[in-house]
Order: structure tokens, then sequence, then C-alpha cells
């Protein structure tokens, strides 16, 4: 069977059918991921099958709740999941891929080109340091999956959002005890737990949706420089 195919099945059955359009954009996007990964390390999961459903589906089960032509910024995008899987199947989306390394950040601008992704911005910059700067307050929606833990993420995404925004985080099984960890650092930067989904994958592999929504105005000290919040993230000191 072939990769599309696979793909399109594979969607189908998790309740998500796609386009022609889509189904051969993510083939594309496959084929330069496969090519990028022997140059830049950019994933450990290689097996077709397995990329489908680890990277792409997982990275488009939040895209209903996301608003219509809403700003989204996508950091620590890494091979650009969420952010590409979502601006295929969204195209109304504006998506700026937040990625501070370089061959990473590289990597997205080539990808971005060959894929025709109109509306797609690369920043090869931290994102705590964009947050404290030109991109601050600014997106409708923020996205993170695979970054750090929760009350970590908080300091880096919050301060980007308009007030009313969401911030999308991907979380595993043991997402309870990061929402007990970082309760603290929710309420001083002005969000609030809006929503939690979980998904079944597959018989393996658990997905958990965590939606925030900032309900205020974060405070100028946050987010606070790399090393500090790491040494003492919110909640923790």
């Amino acid at each position: 069977m072939s990769f599309i195919n696979d793909l399109v099945e594979l969607f189908e059955r998790n309740k998500m059918p796609i386009s022609e359009k889509e189904a051969e954009l993510f083939s594309k996007y496959y084929e330069l991921l496969s090519e990028g990964n022997a140059k830049f390390n950019l994933t450990s999961i290689t097996d077709p099958k397995e990329v489908i459903v680890k990277h792409f589906i997982d990275s488009v089960l939040p895209c209903s709740i996301i608003p219509q032509k809403a700003m989204l910024a996508d950091i620590g995008s890494g091979a650009g999941f969420p952010g590409i899987p979502l601006k295929i199947v969204r195209d109304d989306l504006s998506l700026t891929l937040i990625e501070s390394t370089g061959k990473k950040a590289k990597f997205l601008e080539s990808t971005v080109s060959s894929l025709g992704l109109e509306h797609t911005y690369i920043f090869s910059q931290r994102a705590e340091v964009l947050s404290r700067g030109k991109l601050r307050n600014r997106f409708d929606v923020v996205t993170a999956r695979a970054v750090a833990p929760l009350n970590i993420l908080l300091e880096y995404t919050m301060p980007l959002l308009w007030r009313g925004g969401l911030f999308i985080a991907y979380k595993g099984p043991g997402f309870h005890e990061e929402i007990e960890k970082a309760k603290r650092a929710v309420s001083l930067l002005g969000g609030e737990l809006q929503e939690t989904w979980e998904f079944d994958l597959n018989e393996e592999y658990k997905r958990v949706i965590l939606v925030f929504k900032k309900t205020g105005e974060t405070p100028d000290e946050y987010p606070r420089e790399n090393k500090v919040l790491l040494r003492r993230p919110l909640g923790e000191q």
C-alpha cells in the first residue's frame, strides 16, 4: 500500500478525513522529513505509519478548537510539529514557527518553501526572548509539543498571547501531576485551564490536549531569563 493510501486510511480511521490536496502535501512533507532527518536528526520516529499517527494525526487533534484565521505560534517547532500539519489542514491560519536551533530553523524554512505554505513565518530565536519583545501579546493561539514541563511552558507561552487567546499543550499520561505543579504558574501568568481532551490514537499511543485560556494580563516581569526559569520554575521555588 502506498504512503498516501496509508495516510488517507489512518486519518479516516481517526475520524479526520483529509482532501486530496492535503494528502499530497502530507506525502511531500514526509519525503522532506525523511531527507532532512538524514542530515539534521529531526525525529527518532521513521516508520511511515508511525510518522502518520504519532506526528501528523497527533499534531492536528485540536484543529477544531482553533478559531478561523487565527494567528498561531508554535514554539520549539523542531521538525515542524504540530505547526506544519495544522497549517496543511487549516490553510486559513497565519503560522509562526519558533525554533531556536539554527539547523532545524533552516529545515523549516526550506520545508515551508517546498510545500508552498503561505502566511508562514520562521523565527530562529528563543521563545522567551521573542515574548519580551516584538511578539508579546500578538497571537490568538500558541502550541507546544514535547518542549518542557507545563509550569515552564506556561512562562514561555502565555506572554505571546492576546488576552482571550488559547495555549494548547500536547501532553502524555502524566499530565495530572504536571497540572498540579503548574497551578501557581497559571495563576501568576493570567491564565486558566479550560479543557482537557484525552485521545487513544492506537493501543500504545495516548495523547492529552490541555487548553488554557489567557483571561488576564501577564505581568511585565515574565518571562524571566531562560536560565532563571529553568532553575526556579514557577511553583517550585
